[in-house]
Formats: C-alpha cells, structure tokens, sequence
C-alpha cells in the first residue's frame, strides 16, 4: 500500500485505528477455544466486526510463533483475509545482518502479503535496508517504545556532531529518528512511537515532521488519544494509532465481535473530531 492509499482510507474512513491482533489462545471467548482453527475464527470475527472502523491491522508474531506451524497458518490465513483496502502489519520487530534481513523481507513480504514490518534499528543501516527496497512496502523501525526499558538505552543521552562540527546533547532516540530518516523517506519509512511517551511528541514532529507514526499503548496501556492526535498529528494525519486488548478482549462473551465493534466504533467517533 502506497502512502497516499493510506491517507486516502483515513480520509474516506474518518479513522486512523489500527487494530492489533494479539490473540492468546488462552483468553479468546472459551466457546471457541475447542475449534480446530480457533485462532482464525476469533481473528476472522473481530476483522468482519471492526472492518468499517479502522484502516490498519498489527500482527504480533509472537503470538502466533509461539504455536509453531498452526500458529504460522493461522498468521497467514489471518494476513490473507484482510482486504487490501486496510494496511496489514508484521509485528515483528526484526533486524539482522543485511543477508539475514533480506530473508526476514521475503518471508512477510512476499511468502505472506503484509504491508509493512516493524523492524529494530540496533545493527544499522544494512540490517533496515532490505525491508526499504520493496515498492509500495514500509519499515516501520523502533524510534520510541512506551515499555520501562526505554530508561536503558532510548532515553540516555549522548554526544553528536552537528553540521558546524560542534557537540551536541541529545538522546539515543532522537539519534535514531534523524538518522534513520535519512534511509528511507516517507513514502516507505515509518516509526514506532508509543502512546505513554506522550511527552516527548512535539519534539519527535520537530525531527520527523512528514513521516507516519505506528503509536501502540493507547487503551490497556493507558496512552491518551486526545494528547497524541493534538501533539502528533500532521497534514496528512500521520498517525495509526494500535488498539489491541481494548478492542480485542473487549467481552469473555459470545458477543466478543459486538463488543469489539463497539470500541471500535468509539475510537472511530473520537478520531474524526480530531482529523484536521
């Protein structure tokens, strides 16, 4: 999906919710956790529930891995019935040397048909290129993450050179952001910022103020969608904001897909009284 296919969804849609699928076998409604195929036919139920309501669906692959071959089948039914109106993420996050990535692009890019795969940005610019050389297919690389480790490493702050030579403070992350930027461009390079780092929004749209940002942590995690939208949002929204266990595990119930359509309904009617 090309950058201009996703804002045109948003835009038609009034949205810009992107629904993880996270499924635990283990806490789908218990009705259905006797199915031969139990992973697929909650997924496939959420999907036909919150399709109107979202333009975007996150695989988290471990979830499915996790299970080994039926996992990776019910991963890759789940990626194939999504309609390509909506853009399909590979919650991956991988990153390797550049021959090993390349293998990591083919598997979620060509063996199964995602959009786009989250990538760790630690090894440098030949473990992300690979996932860049696909046309009308994204990296979406680490820049911020909401999760307690952030502390260790995204946010200790360290010296560089600016264009006159001279040293300057700034954090990990905000390293990261300017230079990754500088791998790809908007047309296939997104970020992951998370929702709780609300904080720090302003600057990171002061670092990369065209390019999409992927903002898990909204909902379970606490993430404030008012603030993200005001402090984050661009010309072109630049946003898909992850809902997962809110929208997922939002009923134990026979009624799991009513219900999950009701939040999505919810984050649909927030969304668009804060698209410009």
């Amino acid at each position: 999906m090309t950058r201009q296919q996703l804002i045109e969804q948003i835009r038609q849609k009034q949205t810009y919710l992107c629904v993880g699928l996270d499924t635990d076998l283990t806490k789908i409604p218990k009705h259905l956790q006797s199915h031969p195929d139990a992973i697929f036919e909650f997924n496939k139920a959420i999907i036909d529930a919150t399709l109107p309501h979202c333009v975007s669906y996150k695989i988290n692959t471990a979830f499915y891995e996790a299970m080994g071959v039926k996992g990776w089948e019910a991963m890759e039914r789940t990626v194939n019935y999504i309609p390509n109106s909506h853009f399909k993420i590979a919650d991956a996050k991988r990153g390797d040397i550049g021959n090993t990535s390349s293998q990591y692009a083919r598997a979620f890019f060509e063996a199964m048909d995602f959009d786009a795969v989250t990538v760790a940005p630690y090894m440098g610019e030949d473990s992300v290129r690979p996932f860049l050389e696909y046309e009308g297919k994204w990296a979406i690389v680490l820049g911020l993450t909401s999760n307690k480790g952030a502390n260790d490493f995204e946010l200790k702050q360290l010296l560089s050179e600016n264009g006159e030579t001279h040293l300057r403070a700034e954090f990990l992350y905000e390293h990261v952001l300017r230079t990754v930027a500088k791998w790809g461009s908007t047309e296939n390079l997104m970020f992951v910022v998370g929702a709780t780092q609300a904080e720090e929004f302003v600057n990171i749209r002061s670092i990369i103020p065209d390019h999409f940002l992927l903002v898990p942590g909204v909902g379970a995690q606490g993430g404030s969608l008012n603030d993200i939208s005001e402090k984050a949002m661009n010309a072109d929204c630049g946003l898909l904001v992850n809902a997962s266990r809110a929208v997922i595990y939002a009923s134990e119930n026979e009624d799991f897909a009513t219900e999950a359509k009701a939040i999505a309904a919810q984050y649909q009617f927030e969304m668009k009284s804060y698209l410009k």
